[in-house]
């Protein structure tokens, strides 16, 4: 009996990963990789950095050559969307219409940038999600003295922010939130970061985007909702100041306004919870034979006991690991009759197991690495010591109800943060916490 094929639904790292670890722990049977994209599967982190800055090349950013790809014997389906998914019979509809009756699917479809009314169609306008973001927001900034205005204060638009000054661009930041990345570090280190950032000439606006202005279908400015000029961290969107907008030339705009998870596709099939991601178990698990990793993904997580969604790299790679892992140990506990399963395997079969990761982040920003282990965002108690101001060097330690959940460190060398990531692989008493950081942090 000839098996069915497995298809990964994302040519992205969680979706090779994937690929990559069904092949390494025994499936010998069709497998089918299918991503949106036209090029090899690559890394997104240097998109924002490296890439952008031009000191890397697209090439550079391929997570396997040609040949290791051939070497998986994939049906590599590159080009090409999913549009459908029967979740009860793991039928997946693609974008030509075609339909793939399969035995399991692994989606890890990533997310999708978020864009604001009226920037649809402007020249000048760009988000960076994709590598063919990523190069056109390079070819635009080509040569020096361009006026990019980055919308949105979050890792993205920081991180773009610091390599288009270092490109000798005018840089202005605008956010909805008057500290820059303070949801996902907290406000002492945010703080620390829009210091770094005014230190390198970037102008912060705390306000909300009223609109673009454009001339012969290009932008010329942004308009933000009662601006005014920038103080302190700004002017908050609504507050006291004109009463009208502030206009913001700019030739480039850069839109880092988040990212949702791209479930569309899905449609409304009741087998699928597509709120905030595509809801897993613990096992990545989203209904029978069907399983999801990286950024879409959001699972209970079995440490902290709540489902949590990590748009992270690392997380993408080990999730489509653990993602295909646990198809695998589904599908041969279903083979009771050992048919088409055990013609398309080879090896014992894996034991299905929980997934549960310490989540680990990192930020590049002019010479200041962040370096986080654990929840960092949704804590009801951050701690943060300053080791050094004016070299931004500093540690925070982020607690929920009690315990110490996540920890990070800026400009600490690689020994101490190594040491900071145990604290947290498991949620321990918050006073305990503290005192092992400081440890941790104790030389250098």
């Amino acid at each position: 009996m000839t098996a069915r094929p497995l298809a990964v639904v994302g040519a992205s790292a969680a979706g090779l990963a994937a690929a990559e670890a069904l092949r390494r722990l025994g499936w010998r049977g069709p497998l089918t990789l299918i991503g949106d994209e036209p090029h090899l599967p690559y890394d997104r982190p240097p998109l924002s950095k490296q890439l952008l800055h031009g000191t890397w090349e697209p090439e550079r950013l391929l997570l396997r050559g040609k040949d290791q790809l051939d070497a998986l014997a994939l049906d590599l389906r590159l080009g090409t969307r999913a549009t459908g998914l029967d979740a009860a019979t793991r039928t997946l509809t693609l974008d030509n219409g075609e339909t793939l009756a399969c035995a399991g699917v692994i989606i890890a479809t990533g997310v999708a940038a978020r864009t604001l009314p009226g920037a649809e169609g402007l020249t000048g306008v760009h988000t960076l999600r994709t590598l063919d973001d990523a190069l056109a927001l390079r070819a635009r900034l080509t040569g020096t003295g361009h006026r990019l205005v980055i919308v949105g204060n979050g890792v993205l638009g920081c991180e773009a922010a610091a390599v288009a000054r270092e490109l000798g661009h005018d840089v202005t930041l605008v956010g909805v939130e008057p500290i820059p990345m303070a949801a996902a570090v907290g406000a002492e280190i945010g703080e620390l970061l829009a210091e770094e950032h005014r230190a390198h000439g970037v102008t912060l606006h705390t306000a909300a985007v009223a609109g673009f202005d454009a001339s012969g279908g290009a932008v010329t400015g942004v308009r933000l909702a009662n601006g005014g000029p920038p103080g302190n961290g700004g002017v908050a969107a609504g507050g006291a100041g004109t009463g009208g907008s502030t206009r913001l030339p700019a030739d480039t705009v850069l839109l880092a306004i988040g990212s949702t998870p791209a479930v569309g596709w899905l449609g409304d099939d009741p087998a699928l919870d597509t709120s905030d991601g595509l809801r897993c178990d613990a096992y990545c698990a989203a209904a029978p034979g069907i399983y999801a990793a990286g950024d879409v993904a959001r699972w209970e997580h079995p440490v902290h006991g709540r489902p949590v969604r990590f748009e992270h790299r690392m997380n993408a790679s080990e999730q489509g690991m653990a993602a295909a892992r646990n198809l695998l140990a589904e599908l041969a506990a279903a083979d009771a009759a050992g048919s088409a399963f055990a013609d398309a395997f080879e090896g014992a079969p894996p034991e299905r197991r929980p997934f549960a990761p310490v989540p680990y982040f990192w930020s590049d920003q002019y010479a200041v690495k962040l370096q986080a282990y654990g929840l960092t965002t949704g804590a009801d108690r951050v701690e943060t010591t300053v080791l050094d101001r004016a070299g931004r060097r500093a540690v925070a330690l982020y607690g929920r109800d009690g315990h110490a959940v996540g920890v990070l460190a800026a400009g600490l060398p690689p020994r101490q943060v190594r040491g900071l990531r145990a604290v947290i692989a498991a949620p321990v008493p918050w006073e305990e916490a503290r005192e092992r950081v400081r440890a941790a942090t104790a030389a250098g």
